[in-house]
């Protein structure tokens, strides 16, 4: 029986809010947070704040990887982009935050991953997926590029066999008429399904499908019919993960208030062929408003020993030098 770990960021006007947070449940239905609901791991190069995070475990070594955006909005929304999301679209990071770990206890220090170019605009919400077809594993994100003028969000990737070597970036995924973002990818009966959501036409979460993990991708008709009741402009940050039961659980972040009310909202589907996934909010419990993460099986021993951690003396490492610039 697999147990599960989300990784995740909680949105708070505070530097506290950007950093990782672990979340441990044994049935993805019912979850608890490590630490008292206080970051686990904190980020000190960069922007000195970190969103959008994905978890992997490489088949090979057993080490788990988390990737996260590099971007502070608490910090560089005051100061470096001033008060501008074009700012940060087009002038953020190019690099990933990047941590390491045997055992899901002790990680290594965060470390700077230059994904992107001096062609790409902010790099961010990275996704890692094992591709079965070519043992290797693709990490996608979200980004503009100055191909089109910065004008539209779209999926790019890289592969890695090592975490350490990768492929030059490739387009993954472009939508006609609107951009990308926040792209979560998954394997069923050999086909692969791409979450994405679209700022435009509709301005919402849709589902793609394709024989491979590049392409090409088509819509998927009744995942859109099963969203058509779910309002627009307000969810993001799809991330799913195949329970012991045999459904797929969908998160979809809400962020239509401010404040407390943002987080994720859970949608249920035996399939994701079928793309019929229903709102099932009853079925779920969250400490706490999580934000745009990623959740990894691990097994009921990880569990028990994640959860009997002293993770209280995990010290806190904000920023206390001017905002970066």
């Amino acid at each position: 029986m697999q147990h599960y770990l989300f990784v995740h960021f909680r949105e708070t006007t505070t530097p506290d809010g950007e950093q990782v947070y672990f979340s441990l449940s044994r049935d993805a239905f019912s979850w608890e947070a490590l630490n008292g609901g206080r970051p686990v791991l904190w980020a000190y190069y960069g922007d000195h704040g970190v969103r959008d995070m994905t978890m992997v475990r490489d088949r090979a070594t057993g080490r788990t990887h988390i990737f996260a955006t590099d971007l502070s909005l608490s910090y560089g929304m005051r100061g470096k982009y001033d008060h501008s999301w074009a700012n940060i679209v087009r002038g953020g990071s190019k690099d990933l935050a990047h941590w390491q770990s045997d055992d899901l206890i002790h990680w290594t220090e965060e470390e700077m991953v230059p994904v992107g170019s001096e062609d790409f605009g902010c790099v961010w919400a990275p996704d890692v997926l094992y591709d079965p077809e070519r043992d290797d594993y693709i990490l996608h994100w979200s980004s503009s590029h100055r191909g089109d003028g910065y004008q539209s969000m779209a999926i790019w990737y890289r592969r890695t066999k090592d975490f350490v070597t990768w492929t030059e970036p490739a387009l993954l995924y472009r939508k006609e008429g609107a951009g990308v973002i926040d792209s979560a990818m998954y394997v069923e009966n050999g086909s692969y399904y791409l979450f994405v959501k679209s700022d435009r036409d509709p301005s919402r979460v849709i589902l793609l499908k394709a024989p491979h993990a590049t392409g090409p991708f088509t819509r998927v008709p009744a995942f859109d019919d099963a969203m058509a009741g779910v309002a627009d402009g307000v969810y993001e940050a799809p991330t799913a993960v195949h329970t012991d039961d045999g459904q797929w659980c969908l998160f979809l972040d809400y962020y239509g208030v401010q404040g407390a009310g943002q987080g994720y909202v859970p949608f249920v589907a035996d399939s994701l062929e079928s793309g019929t996934f229903v709102r099932s909010d009853r079925r779920f419990s969250f400490p706490f408003g999580f934000k745009h993460g990623t959740i990894l099986p691990i097994t009921p021993e990880e569990y028990e020993r994640m959860k009997a951690h002293d993770w209280s003396q995990v010290p806190d490492g904000r920023w206390k030098g001017p905002s970066p610039a």
